[in-house]
């Protein structure tokens, strides 16, 4: 009787792990759409104080932001609920990679991500300027590409990127992220700070004595699209692009910015130049 009951539960512990084995196969050869389409849920990379990519209600827990905002669009879309999954910017990658998530919304398609993950078409445009402290006047990024122009950027971001390929005469500092690069303009250290507009915009409504913003010519942007996992499928890849292509022609994009530009970062519309296009 002993020896029955040990290979009956011996048989039940079999067919369990052998369940489990083909339920975690069928998963890791699911496609992400297939799984957004079986499961009715689309899994979103949300960093919570990325303002105003990305804010989380402490009290209500809400994700509030330009991310969330377009997560909402493409899961109606889809016909999905949006589950926001607390990432970093660092560890977003790996989230895809890992299939934690489906997408990552504001990720700059580098030509290292590309090599691991998938992106969408552009969703928009992201204006290079330089904050400037006070008295130091409009240049282009001709003139500030000088051995006596004191430049700062955070290590390894796109600023560094813009600085090396185009200011390889200046004298670049770079520190180990925004905070540090603004605190060192902030003490004078600094002539100006390199930052994309969606981020000089905000530090200035909340220190304006810090310095003045230019867009230096010739104009240069850096394109902000959407993390996809990297699959053979892309049929997620083209019903995210065939949305985007949408709210675009709708003129969705640059409203939901600027709308969440105001709310979260308290910077209005008219404090766009007219050059500036989302």
């Amino acid at each position: 009787m002993l020896t029955k009951r040990i290979l009956l539960r011996a048989l039940v512990a079999v067919t369990t792990v052998c369940a489990l084995g083909s339920t975690f196969a069928q998963e890791a050869a699911e496609s992400s759409l297939a799984r957004v389409q079986r499961t009715k849920v689309l899994r979103v990379g949300a960093v919570a104080g990325a303002i105003p990519y990305f804010a989380k209600d402490i009290t209500t827990g809400k994700w509030e932001g330009f991310g969330p905002d377009f997560a909402e669009s493409l899961g109606q879309k889809l016909g999905a609920k949006v589950e926001y999954v607390e990432t970093t910017w660092g560890n977003a990658v790996l989230d895809l990679q890992s299939n934690k998530i489906d997408a990552m919304f504001g990720m700059a398609p580098t030509p290292a991500r590309k090599e691991v993950v998938g992106f969408s078409d552009t969703l928009f445009d992201n204006t290079y300027t330089v904050v400037c402290k006070k008295g130091i006047p409009q240049k282009t990024w001709e003139q500030l590409n000088s051995p006596d122009m004191k430049i700062v950027v955070d290590v390894g971001s796109s600023h560094d990127q813009l600085a090396t390929r185009v200011l390889p005469k200046a004298d670049v500092s770079r520190l180990e992220n925004s905070g540090a690069a603004t605190m060192s303009l902030q003490a004078g250290r600094s002539d100006c700070q390199i930052l994309v507009i969606l981020l000089a915009q905000p530090l200035l409504a909340k220190r304006g004595s810090i310095g003045t913003m230019y867009i230096p010519q010739p104009v240069y942007t850096a394109p902000v699209s959407i993390g996809l996992r990297k699959e053979a499928d892309t049929g997620m890849q083209k019903a995210v692009n065939a949305w985007l292509a949408d709210v675009r022609a709708k003129g969705d994009v640059r409203s939901i910015i600027l709308k969440n530009m105001e709310k979260l970062a308290g910077v209005p519309a008219s404090a766009f130049p007219p050059e500036i296009k989302f």
